[in-house]
């Protein structure tokens, strides 16, 4: 089990950039399948990008192309780096650790909200 805690919400403009955040506490960091999910106004959440091991990520077609999930195990941290944004990418981002049984563990989210 992993504590989970985001940072780097925020309000930005169309076209802008964030930077995500999520630390990690707790053991076996480099073993899980980290994940940031995405919860819209009104919509449920859906998986938007995951990385097993660094430099192997998956991204969801919404995103592909414009967000980079990126991890450091040293650090228990995984990021994700958003560009080009638009008003649809506006929700509460949260960050997941699957360690193999599916995603169990689970931060409290950051709110990005982007203006047009």
């Amino acid at each position: 089990q992993v504590q989970l805690v985001e940072s780097g919400g925020g309000l930005v403009q169309a076209g802008g950039s964030l930077k995500l955040s999520c630390v990690a506490s707790g053991r076996g960091f480099s073993t899980y399948n980290m994940g940031w999910w995405r919860q819209a106004p009104g919509k449920d959440r859906e998986l938007i990008a995951n990385i097993r091991a660094p430099g192997e990520g998956y991204y969801a077609s919404t995103v592909r192309g414009r967000f980079t999930i990126s991890r450091d195990n040293a650090k228990n941290t995984v990021y994700l780096q958003l560009d080009s944004l638009k008003p649809e990418d506006t929700g509460v981002y949260y960050c997941a650790a699957d360690g193999g049984e599916g995603y169990l563990d689970w931060g409290r989210g950051t709110q990005v909200t982007v203006s047009s």
